[in-house]
C-alpha cells in the first residue's frame, strides 16, 4: 500500500517531456501518474506516439490545437479551457499553443510513466517550432 501524497505545483518545470513541452512532475499511484505540462506561445511540439501508455489531458489555460492521428484516421482538435480528450496507446499526437499566453494543461497517464523511451517520434501536422 502506498503513502498518501500532497503536493504543491512546482514554480519551475522538472523536465523536458520527449514532445518539448515542459513538465512539472505531480502526485503518483501503482495505476497512473500525473503532470502539468505547459507550452509557451507560438510552440509546437514534436509529433510522438507512446508505446505502453495512455493519457487523459485536461486544458486549464490558454488555446491551441491537437492532432492525434492512428489507424482509425486523423483529427485535430481545438484546446482551450475546459476541455478534456484522451490520447490512446499508439495513437501519434502533437500539440501546438496559439495566442498570447502559454497553453496549460493537467494530464493523468496510465500506467504511470515508465521513462524516456516511452515517446518514440512519429510524422505530425505541423513542423516543430
Amino acid at each position: 500500500m502506498s503513502k498518501p501524497q500532497t503536493i504543491m505545483l512546482p514554480e519551475a518545470h522538472d523536465v523536458i517531456a520527449p514532445d518539448g513541452s515542459q513538465v512539472r512532475i505531480l502526485c503518483s499511484v501503482a495505476g497512473g501518474s500525473m503532470a502539468h505540462f505547459q507550452l509557451a506561445p507560438g510552440q509546437v511540439s514534436r509529433a510522438v506516439r507512446h508505446r505502453t501508455v495512455e493519457e487523459i489531458w485536461y486544458v486549464l489555460s490558454g488555446e491551441g490545437e491537437m492532432w492525434r492521428g492512428g489507424e482509425d484516421g486523423e483529427d485535430v482538435t481545438a484546446l482551450r479551457p475546459g476541455l478534456c480528450l484522451t490520447i490512446p496507446v499508439g495513437h501519434g499526437f502533437q500539440f501546438r499553443a496559439l495566442g498570447e499566453v502559454e497553453l496549460t494543461v493537467v494530464a493523468v497517464t496510465m500506467p504511470p510513466w515508465p521513462g524516456d523511451d516511452e515517446a518514440e517520434p512519429v510524422g505530425g501536422k505541423w513542423v516543430p517550432a
